[in-house]
């Protein structure tokens, strides 16, 4: 194992150090594991926390700030964290108009949020609502959840949905916006290699040179089905099929990200776009926004993920909307 790290039990503490060295605009609480934007508490706003394990960076503290979360919650490589430090983090953003939970539906975010939940609410009365996120197609009840993982769509709830806070929705509107962009997408990824959780050493699973994984969740579990390496148009179909058998994508506007899960390079993400774009076009869908770069990651894991969003008009505003994070600014 190569890593470009001190001690493998400080990873997450000294990765936050550097966040603070790297941003001063947020508040980086050490002991607790959360980073806040530096305004937070703003009375009068809806707050919004998010959080879940370390190595899927800039996933979640790379979404604090203007426009989108208030704060985030880092737990251990690949773990969640516990619910003291989430109802530390819930209390800390609440200005008096409650505050929403993002969750990745993984049994352990989903206990700790939901305990955290109710010891903020015992603690100081604030209203804390919770929307799950499940879009991942690939498996059902996989080794980590009750139903589908929540994936590379954590991004996009988190942005229209902290686009609506930011714009004074109340509480029962940024609940609603997020629930809706849940109901609207879907993901799919593929790994061409195993992540090293640095405390384990050694990859999570071996994987020959010529195969790949496909369906594959953010902690590097198994997917559907192991096949032989194939071409990036061939990888671009085994993205797309999957995801548009599920749910139609036809007749709207749909928001898209190629996501890349920590090693592959832009050059390759790229390539897989356009690739993705081709056959998108040629199933009848109308991309009107598209991302493309590490947006939701697996640590040292090669290969991508896509992501696709049924939208509407106001969901095109709230996406285009001002956002001013480490890992994602625009019109700010």
């Amino acid at each position: 194992m190569k890593k470009l790290i001190n001690n493998v039990d400080d990873v997450v503490h000294d990765s936050l150090v550097g966040v603070a060295a790297a941003h001063p605009e947020l508040r980086v609480d050490l002991e607790q594991r959360v980073v806040y934007r530096g305004d937070a508490p703003k009375q009068g706003k809806v707050g919004l926390v998010s959080g879940g394990g370390s190595g899927h960076e800039p996933l979640h503290g790379g979404y604090v700030g203007t426009g989108m979360l208030d704060a985030a919650v880092a737990g251990e490589v690949f773990t969640s964290p516990t619910p003291d430090p989430i109802a530390e983090a819930t209390k800390g953003v609440d200005g008096g108009a409650g505050v929403l939970h993002i969750v990745k539906n993984y049994t352990g975010d989903v206990m700790n949020f939901e305990m955290a939940a109710e010891l903020a609410n015992a603690e100081t009365g604030v209203d804390v609502r919770s929307v799950i996120v499940d879009d991942d197609v690939a498996v059902q009840d996989s080794l980590y959840t009750a139903g589908r993982r929540g994936v590379g769509l954590t991004v996009f709830v988190e942005k229209l949905a902290g686009a609506a806070a930011e714009e004074g929705a109340d509480l029962d509107a940024v609940e609603a916006v997020a629930k809706k962009v849940v109901a609207n997408g879907r993901s799919y990824g593929i790994a061409l290699t195993s992540c090293t959780v640095p405390a384990a050493g050694e990859p999570t699973f071996d994987l020959p040179e010529d195969e790949m994984e496909l369906g594959i969740g953010i902690h590097g579990e198994p997917g559907r089905k192991r096949v032989p390496l194939a071409s990036a148009k061939e990888i671009a179909k085994d993205l797309v099929d999957p995801i548009l058998d599920d749910l139609d994508f036809t007749g709207a506007p749909v928001i898209a990200m190629l996501n890349g899960m920590g090693a592959s390079p832009l050059l390759e993400l790229y390539l897989v776009y356009g690739e993705v774009a081709a056959l998108l076009a040629e199933r009848g869908v109308t991309v009107e926004r598209r991302l493309v770069g590490d947006y939701i990651t697996s640590l040292d894991m090669a290969g991508c993920s896509l992501t696709l969003m049924r939208a509407d008009e106001e969901d095109l505003r709230l996406f285009d909307a001002p956002v001013n994070t480490s890992g994602l600014r625009w019109g700010a």
